[in-house]
């Protein structure tokens, strides 16, 4: 399963899966690749779905684009993103997906070669969205 396939499955699932998918690449693959982020739990309380999603990538952002591999990887996903317009939280979620994908072979653990930790990444998003696509009743 590669990286440009994932977004397909995007639009099928509720706000509430998407808000899940977003914290797992956020808070758990980035940090696992070394990427080092505390959200500002405050500006996150009792938000809705679609604005906890900008909040959280925003603050994600923030913290991580300051860098040369990050400011790389933001615009490559951006414009990969604004390629697929998908509709909605969508569009939000894929670009983080993206953003988050091209930052794990830049990390600074370097255990592998870029491309197979791009591999390994993408297949690590698409078995998370399948396992929260279920949760939600959604097949992918």
């Amino acid at each position: 399963m590669s990286e440009s396939t994932l977004h397909q499955y995007l639009p099928n699932l509720p706000d509430a899966a998407l808000q899940e998918f977003t914290q797992w690449c956020v808070l758990e693959q980035a940090t696992a690749s070394g990427y080092k982020f505390d959200p500002n739990p405050q500006k996150l309380e009792n938000l809705s779905p679609g604005d906890y999603i900008q909040e959280l990538i925003s603050q994600f952002v923030e913290a991580t684009r300051n860098t040369i591999e990050g400011g790389m990887a933001i615009v490559v996903a951006g414009q990969e993103a604004d390629k697929r317009a998908l509709p909605g939280l969508g569009l939000i979620v894929d670009f983080i997906s993206l953003y988050v994908l091209y930052l794990v072979p830049q990390s600074k653990k370097k255990s592998q070669p870029p491309e197979e930790k791009l591999t390994q990444a993408s297949q690590e998003q698409f078995a998370k969205l399948s396992e929260i696509g279920k949760k939600y009743g959604v097949n992918i």
